[in-house]
């Protein structure tokens, strides 16, 4: 009997000797996958501790050493976009991952209009019924929460080619965005769709960038001392800062990408003016995590929606997220969509997800691909108060200025000293708009699709792209003292 328990006990020990020998990947690395072109390719995993790994893909082969911790890291050389090829990595053991390609990658991110799925968007079945782009693939991360970093994610993932059997699921703006890419482009895409519907900006940012911030790092710190059983029993990704972060994001660093398109700020609207704060502050750590510089960030600008019905008059929170939104294009290498005219009065999720995938692309050819195309609409660049009139000039006018729906001009209005803002007459001036209103006499400040549902306003250039929302004025916002807070 004790013969055969010293055996036993030997053969567990081989087992989990066998075990710890396995080279891994981390889960994101799978058959099927996209790898970014033109730029070193990092792979990584674990291994035993001085384990020697190998890695080939196409005609080049790397190596590396696992560490003390087991981990090991290493970068293959630029690939032009191909495939599929196989991705081999071999240490005691060996993984093989079949039908790679390699081309642009996008990260895909942000709230519940990010989730949205094809299935759920304008024209679902034919737009299904047509997905014939097996070089576009998705691979969709969990929805889970943690309190601390992870490595990895705990379950298999799997890219999925953009076929009527599964495109239905893929997120509908990065579907829409990736397919214009690839008209053009003639590149495998693939999209990395980590988006959790009514999350909060800094529930995807990071614990160490939220503590650098002296007004947002009391939370950071509160979040320190609850229970550790707390935090990983809670599934509220709004519960606690950094969640996210920490189970959507890190385990996906450094994947190589070519950058990322992010759809949130609904949940944020409460606190827009801290958003101006937030949101770069979000970019600005993604970036320096990922290693690779200022990698390009596209986002989507709010879109009409009811909300709390507000205006100049009565304070508009989401007029306030969308001018925080568009002054985060300070940042290196960001662009916008601005959608304020596909947005819908009654429903925060507007089903038209191929427009907004166009505008992004359009951004995104312009800015990343070197595409001389129009990719914004008219943007307020100065204006000038002659007697009872102010005369507003336009970047971005590109074919000229024109108006949708009505002839009429809608959406302008302007206020005197007394900051009451009354609806403008509006004329078009060859490039610019000129205002008017018999109840201003002295003009001191203009708006311009100011409320939370600003549908109505129809200011495009010809080119088709709507003029962006803004405001001269620098009274005082309606969200100006409101900060995050622990629930």
């Amino acid at each position: 009997m004790r013969t055969y328990s010293i055996l036993m006990g030997l053969a567990l020990l081989l087992s989990v000797n066998i075990l710890m020998a396995d080279v891994r990947l981390p889960q994101i690395f799978a058959n099927g996958m996209v790898l970014q072109r033109n730029q070193p390719i990092a792979v990584w995993g674990w291994a035993d501790p001085g384990e020697q790994v190998t890695v080939t893909l196409n005609n080049q082969q790397k190596q590396a050493t696992a560490g003390a911790d087991g981990t090991w890291k290493l970068a293959l050389s630029n690939e032009q976009a191909g495939g599929p090829f196989e991705l081999v990595v071999k240490g005691k053991n060996t993984v093989t991952l079949s039908d790679v390609l390699i081309g642009e990658v996008w990260v895909c991110s942000g709230q519940s209009n990010m989730q949205w799925t094809v299935g759920n968007s304008n024209n679902a079945e034919q737009e299904v019924a047509s997905a014939n782009y097996p070089q576009i693939r998705q691979v969709e991360i969990p929805r889970i929460t943690s309190g601390v970093p992870l490595d990895d994610v705990s379950q298999s993932l799997e890219w999925k080619e953009a076929n009527p059997q599964n495109v239905g699921n893929f997120t509908a703006v990065g579907y829409f965005y990736a397919r214009e890419l690839y008209k053009d482009l003639n590149v495998p895409i693939g999209l990395i769709n980590t988006s959790w519907g009514g999350t909060i900006v800094e529930t995807w940012i990071s614990k160490e960038a939220l503590e650098k911030d002296k007004s947002l790092t009391k939370a950071a710190h509160a979040f320190e001392q609850v229970p550790a059983d707390t935090v990983r029993k809670n599934t509220d990704p709004n519960r606690y800062p950094t969640l996210l972060f920490n189970a959507m994001i890190n385990p996906l660093i450094p994947y190589t990408i070519k950058g990322a398109i992010w759809y949130q700020g609904e949940s944020n609207a409460g606190r827009a003016y801290e958003y101006r704060k937030s949101f770069p502050m979000m970019i600005k750590d993604w970036r320096k995590r990922w290693g690779q510089g200022d990698f390009p960030f596209y986002f989507v600008q709010l879109a009409s929606f009811k909300a709390a019905g507000g205006t100049s008059a009565t304070g508009s929170t989401w007029a306030e997220l969308r001018e925080a939104q568009h002054m985060t294009l300070s940042l290196p290498r960001t662009g916008e969509a601005v959608i304020v005219d596909i947005g819908n009065t009654d429903d925060i999720h507007p089903r038209n997800k191929q427009d907004v995938g166009k505008r992004l692309a359009a951004v995104a050819m312009h800015d990343s691909y070197g595409r001389e195309v129009v990719y914004s609409g008219p943007e307020y660049k100065k204006y000038k108060v002659s007697g009872d009139q102010v005369t507003v000039q336009f970047d971005h006018v590109h074919s000229g200025l024109t108006t949708h729906g009505s002839g009429e001009v809608v959406g302008f209005e302007i206020a005197g000293a007394d900051q009451h803002f009354y609806p403008a007459k509006a004329r078009i001036e060859g490039e610019t708009i000129v205002l008017s209103s018999p109840s201003v006499a002295k003009p001191k400040a203009v708006r311009y699709a100011w409320a939370d549902d600003p549908g109505t306003s129809n200011l495009f250039n010809n080119d088709g792209f709507p003029a962006v929302p803004f405001r001269t004025d620098k009274w005082t916002p309606a969200t100006k003292d409101a900060v995050y807070e622990l629930k």
